[in-house]
């Protein structure tokens, strides 16, 4: 017990290694002791024990929000929420369990710095993938997230997410070894070229602006959750809507996600050419979230007016449970109180708006997560924007996690990357990762920014996240191999 009792606290420290804290040591000293734990497992059961128990301290502290959505805003009672909270930390936590289980299976006999810095990385990364897209996925919390801010992000656009979760996970394997003194001369030699190429990397440059500099306006109105969907409140929302982008004199105009609560056949048309005015006022267009339906169907969705003509995105990767309903899970939706909860898929190969002379590759809240569906967009769009309501998560991790998830969808691609929220953060990214302009959460009012639209393909782009799998794949079959010859 007391080795789960430890891999459960090193997993919920790593999370201080996220935003906001963003502690980096945290993440690095919690991932070297899981490492210690593991390498000391007397068996595969015992390392799937202690996988689970840390991804358990690591999901179970770092996406609790989602009791928030559950229980306050989804009118779910507290105690059902609560085990719904747990049941889903659980079911996250089993990923770096089976991780665990089958390094220590397949490579438990390999020599312990070959396990530290390559098979249990490795491991890591394969579980990391396939949570990433199993049953919907859920990719939150990759280690690669929480290194926005270090050299190893170079390794972004060169492979994206997974491989930058690949370089920290060896990192972090190399700083067990040179602490526990296996081949600590070799480890030392490792961890250094390891940080140099980041560091290298992140000097590239992989994109090229391309077009003159764009005024951008994100609009934040900080309508609260409980009062968004209000008929009481309606007219209201739109004044405060309206007024902001009447403000602006940027070009383009991006409002947060459903920023209009009521479908856009429902929407008074004279509000609408309120909008359209402004935009044109401008010599742009603005981006508008508002729910569409089509027949009995309906969509999350993003449409264009102003200068350029009118275009709609549909959101494509839908919410388990809050916008669409697993079969069989039906009684969970009658116990929940969220509107508009059973959305339609929109078409995966939506090609990016084209506004504000721009290609705009659109993403609706945590559609950025995931960016091998980004990347079908990709080198065609030119800049990258997402709306979103996180509201739902209340004062919580959830909107600081986004931003950094979104950060590395611009490291990625070698594009600003534009977020535009109900509640916040809304920010204007650059492409390399860095926030150059943003408001706090729970404020009201425009973030304001100068961006350039972006040409060219990083490696990601061309490859996706398959040469990172690729390779992870490679190292734990290696180290298996290995495992076979020791006697």
């Amino acid at each position: 017990m007391k080795g789960l009792a430890a891999a459960f606290a090193a997993g919920a420290a790593a999370v201080a290694g996220f935003a906001p804290l963003g502690l980096f040591a945290a993440l690095l000293g919690a991932l070297v002791a899981l490492v210690e734990l593991l390498i000391s497992a007397a068996s595969a059961a015992r390392a799937a024990a202690l996988g689970f128990a840390f991804g358990l301290g690591l999901f179970g502290a770092g996406v609790s929000w989602v009791y928030v959505s559950l229980a306050r805003y989804g009118g779910m009672p507290a105690p059902l929420a609560a085990l719904g909270t747990i049941g889903f930390c659980a079911f996250l936590a089993l990923f770096p369990a089976a991780a665990a289980w089958a390094e220590a299976r397949l490579a438990g006999r390999a020599p312990r710095a070959a396990r530290a810095a390559l098979s249990l990385p490795a491991a890591w990364v394969l579980a990391e993938w396939l949570r990433g897209w199993l049953f919907s996925g859920f990719p939150w919390l990759s280690l690669g997230y929480a290194a926005t801010d270090d050299p190893l992000a170079g390794f972004a656009p060169a492979g994206g997410v997974y491989a930058v979760s690949l370089a920290l996970a060896c990192a972090a394997g190399l700083l067990w070894c040179v602490a526990r003194g296996e081949a600590r001369r070799v480890a030392l030699v490792a961890l250094a070229l390891l940080l140099a190429a980041g560091y290298a990397l992140r000097l590239v440059e992989w994109t090229r602006p391309a077009g003159p500099p764009l005024a951008v306006a994100l609009l934040q109105g900080n309508v609260p959750q409980e009062l968004k969907f209000s008929e009481s409140r309606y007219e209201a929302i739109l004044t405060t809507y309206a007024q902001l982008a009447e403000e602006s004199r940027a070009r383009l105009i991006v409002f947060p996600e459903t920023a209009v609560p009521r479908f856009l056949d429902r929407v008074d048309p004279a509000y609408l050419a309120r909008l359209r005015d402004v935009a044109q006022r401008n010599g742009g267009d603005l981006l508008l979230g508002v729910p569409t339906r089509a027949g009995a169907a309906y969509f999350n969705s993003v449409v264009s007016l102003g200068v350029s003509p009118a275009q709609v995105y549909h959101k494509v990767h839908l919410v388990p449970f809050g916008e669409f309903v697993p079969p069989g899970f039906s009684w969970i939706v009658r116990v929940l109180s969220i509107p508009l909860s059973d959305f339609a898929r929109g078409s995966p190969a939506q090609p990016p708006l084209a506004v504000a002379g721009e290609r705009i590759a659109v993403t609706i809240c945590y559609e950025d997560a995931f960016g091998a569906e980004l990347r079908r967009r990709l080198p065609e769009a030119s800049l990258l924007v997402n709306v979103s309501n996180v509201a739902w998560f209340g004062d919580s991790l959830a909107p600081a996690q986004h931003l950094q998830i979104a950060r590395m969808r611009a490291l990625e691609s070698g594009r600003w990357h534009l977020t535009a929220a109900n509640t916040g953060i809304s920010a204007a990214i650059a492409p390399d990762g860095t926030v150059r302009a943003t408001m706090p959460q729970f404020a009201r009012g425009r973030v304001e920014a100068e961006v350039r639209g972006h040409a060219g393909a990083t490696p990601w782009m061309r490859a996706g996240d398959a040469p990172a799998i690729a390779l992870a794949a490679f190292l734990l079959g290696a180290c298996a191999v290995r495992a076979r010859t020791v006697r």
